[in-house]
């Protein structure tokens, strides 16, 4: 089976679901895979970039969701998928919002929803890596932000005198 070389961080308090998940992810061509058994040791492994982490939604010390927005501030473009037990469509939603790109039932159907999720990260990347030759850096893009803002509010400015 093909190998992928992305990094991935598997975050679940429970060892039986870590080794579910770990299994499916290597069934599935991923080798590079680094499991941890909550949210801080995963925040203080981020130094490693992974590319993409399967996130439990509920744990005992840091919640699934404190740690997602504690992942996006450290790296917006790391890849977040919620794996949980729950089917609330609230949980689903509200982890969406700040971040997730996918939420995951745990199920009987979990290595298949694993390679499904994998298939539109690959997908995603894939877009984006088209389109990147065309998009200035984000610190560019900022720059010329500032730089038209400042035109704009000097302009503001002159206008008023």
């Amino acid at each position: 089976m093909r190998q992928h070389k992305q990094k991935i961080f598997l975050v679940d308090d429970d060892p039986f679901c870590r080794q579910l998940l770990e299994h499916a992810l290597r069934t599935n061509g991923y080798d590079n895979v680094y499991a941890f058994e909550n949210g801080a040791s995963c925040l203080n492994s981020l130094t490693e970039e992974p590319d993409i982490i399967f996130l439990d939604q509920v744990m005992d010390n840091v919640s699934g969701t404190d740690t997602l927005k504690a992942i996006k501030r450290f790296n917006p473009d790391i890849y977040v998928v919620f794996v949980s037990g729950q089917q609330q469509v609230e949980v689903a939603v509200e982890s969406l919002k700040f971040g997730a790109f996918d939420y995951i039932v745990k199920d009987e159907q979990l290595a298949a929803k694993i390679g499904s999720v994998l298939a539109k990260i690959k997908l995603m990347r894939t877009m984006l890596a088209r389109k990147q030759p065309n998009r200035p850096s984000r610190l560019l893009s900022f720059f010329n932000f500032m730089s038209f803002a400042c035109l704009l509010v000097g302009g503001l400015t002159l206008n008023n005198i």
